[in-house]
């Protein structure tokens, strides 16, 4: 399994940002995707997930509201739409799977996913 996370650069506040996160390696459909930042010194955090049912999206409350997160018709790929971006959004973003088809839901639980993605830089200027 393979996850390769694009799409980061710089961005002055406010601005927008798309990343991607294609999976490979097997058929991701019944596979929940998920997004993590880490800041320099801070531990790696949850910024949403896409589930592989109904397709539910849950965020964290740093991002509601900014962020949305969708999936590409073959289930492989995931998007996350940063927009009204700000300072405290820089960090390297991962995009990380779980599955196939998980009983719990700790979405935001690190340990949940079972794939990581090798991150993609984000810096936001002010």
């Amino acid at each position: 399994v393979q996850l390769q996370a694009s799409g980061g650069g710089l961005v002055q506040a406010g601005g927008s940002l798309r990343l991607s996160c294609a999976a490979s390696g097997r058929t991701f459909s019944s596979y929940d995707m998920g997004w993590f930042r880490q800041a320099p010194g801070k531990e790696r955090e949850f910024v949403g997930v896409i589930t592989w049912g109904r397709g539910s999206t849950y965020y964290a409350d740093s991002v509601k509201g900014r962020f949305t997160i969708s999936r590409g018709n073959a289930k492989n790929t995931v998007y996350l739409q940063m927009n009204s971006l700000k300072p405290e959004d820089t960090g390297v973003y991962y995009c990380a799977v779980a599955g196939p088809v998980k009983v719990s839901r700790d979405y935001g639980e690190k340990g949940y996913y079972d794939y990581w993605g090798q991150g993609t830089q984000v810096t936001v200027s002010s």
